[in-house]
């Protein structure tokens, strides 16, 4: 049985509010859970104490027997100083310009500097 730390969702529509839990990886998002750990109220400010709480003692517990967490959880016991922060995953290519793309910039850009080269050499003769 894989077991996981995750966010349940909980409130009405468009009002959230998380619980996080301790489930079998494969129950349902809101479904059966083992144990509640804490809350998550992403609508109240940053500062704010009610915002997230969850029993430490409790969330090192299932971290020593060896729970699979939750990227959103992760960051939150990480900024708790329970564990190591997750690694931001690497920028995608797809922002980045297509290969013709850098062949169209490469060939204008050798055209600019042939054409300042001309413009500069009847400037040097003179």
């Amino acid at each position: 049985m894989a077991v996981t730390i995750r966010l349940s969702r909980a409130g009405a529509k468009k009002r959230p509010y998380y619980r996080i839990i301790v489930a079998d990886s494969r129950s349902p998002r809101d479904g059966r859970f083992i144990e509640k750990l804490g809350t998550y109220n992403p609508l109240l400010p940053q500062g704010h104490e009610e915002r997230l709480k969850f029993d430490a003692e409790r969330v090192k517990h299932w971290l020593k027997n060896g729970v699979v967490v939750s990227d959103r959880c992760q960051r939150f016991f990480a900024n708790a100083g329970l564990m190591a922060k997750p690694a931001i995953p690497a920028q995608s290519k797809k922002d980045k310009p297509k290969a013709k793309a850098l062949e169209r910039a490469k060939m204008e850009a050798e055209a600019a500097a042939k054409a300042a080269a001309a413009a500069a050499a009847p400037a040097a003769e003179a």
